[in-house]
């Protein structure tokens, strides 16, 4: 039996654990709802014969990693996350549901179908009894969808001495894998001016709405699309009563670009615009991050790429690489110089909306997919 042949005959065990692991809400700071994710993964993982560590949190669910023993030489790494940004009750009134070709519920797509990708693709190598390889490990973090994160000195750490690093995220609306990916900082700025009587003496106060949305017209001017640096002021907030003239405000900036040069360049800049200054009165405190590094598509990466398509070709589809400006884990492997690959779970959308979903007809190609990219990533060409 050929894998895609395997895959094929284990489809609808996998619709039945898709509609379990949706039905479970796993917000980010839902940690009884994501360790519930983590039990049925591990009970999961466990029975293919993975050994599962778990890594406690105080303000998320648990970090899971499983690890696989073979007999070859090739270390692999599958990553993945549990949480989603949907808050408890959401599951209850949006299951799984098909229309169409779409499967769609909270979660399905980022990234609950792209997990189970990853344990029946082994599940497939192992039915053919395929152990080329020195260690297969998934890592399972808690934390993706959040800013304020605990979980990447795990994700390096998992990352060192792996030969490949496949990302179980969707796959592109139209099939494509991710070969690069921009990077992003995030900048929160409060400013702090001084209140008065907005009618009486509004001359006395500091207008901190006012220094900074002027300042922040600078920022956006430092934005260059056409290069791929892209700036967005996401949040603003501010002021307590029309009548006041506002003493605090703040703002969140976030910055992307593909090279990391460009990335530190505008940062620079921005903290030059928020230098300490009296001309108007405002003050400003700056919380710099950097969120995740951009994602370059190196030589290693590229030929990686190569190994998916030609895994494609034999499987009977043809596959694209592309660029994206979403960051995401899958960076931090190419910042240890480690070659990786995005989006190899099924092809989906619409992510943390209403109609986020995944193609049925995508799970079968795309599962056999990984399997039959982990077998040429160990060397093994034929069979």
């Amino acid at each position: 039996m050929t894998i895609r042949a395997q895959v094929e005959s284990q489809l609808e065990s996998y619709l039945a654990d898709l509609q379990s692991l949706v039905a479970i809400d796993s917000d980010t700071y839902d940690r009884d709802g994501g360790n519930l994710v983590n039990d049925w993964l591990e009970e999961r993982l466990t029975r293919v014969g993975f050994k599962v560590r778990r890594f406690p949190q105080e303000d998320t669910a648990d970090h899971l990693l499983a690890q696989l023993r073979g007999q070859g030489r090739a270390k692999i790494l599958l990553l993945g996350h549990s949480d989603t940004v949907y808050p408890r009750g959401t599951a209850a009134q949006r299951p799984l549901q098909l229309r169409g070709d779409r499967l769609m519920g909270p979660g399905a797509c980022d990234m609950k179908a792209g997990l189970l990708g990853g344990i029946y693709a082994v599940e497939a190598l192992q039915s053919r009894g395929f152990n080329e390889f020195d260690t297969l490990e998934l890592l399972c973090v808690a934390d993706e969808e959040v800013d304020e994160r605990n979980s990447i000195p795990l994700i390096l750490e998992s990352i060192r001495g792996c030969d490949a690093v496949l990302t179980l995220e969707a796959a592109r609306e139209n099939g494509d894998i991710v070969t690069a990916r921009k990077g992003n900082a995030v900048i929160r700025v409060a400013a702090r001016g001084r209140s008065a009587h907005a009618g009486v003496e509004p001359e006395k106060g500091r207008n901190a709405i006012s220094g900074l949305m002027r300042r922040l017209l600078q920022v956006e001017a430092l934005a260059r699309p056409a290069a791929g640096v892209t700036i967005n002021i996401g949040t603003i907030s501010g002021g307590a009563m029309p009548n006041v003239v506002p003493a605090q405000a703040e703002a969140s900036i976030d910055i992307r670009a593909f090279e990391q040069d460009e990335l530190d360049d505008v940062v620079a800049q921005i903290q030059k615009i928020f230098s300490p200054r009296r001309d108007d009165g405002v003050t400003f405190t700056l919380h710099q991050r950097l969120a995740s590094p951009p994602m370059p598509r190196t030589a290693d990466v590229a030929r990686l790429e190569r190994l998916a398509i030609q895994a494609a070709r034999r499987l009977g589809f043809d596959l694209r690489g592309v660029s994206t400006g979403g960051a995401a884990d899958s960076a931090f492997a190419v910042q240890a110089g480690v070659p990786v690959l995005d989006g190899l779970g099924p092809i989906g959308g619409l992510d943390h909306g209403p109609d986020e979903y995944i193609l049925k007809s995508s799970i079968v190609p795309r599962t056999a997919l990984l399997a039959e990219l982990i077998r040429l990533i160990c060397g093994v060409q034929n069979g």
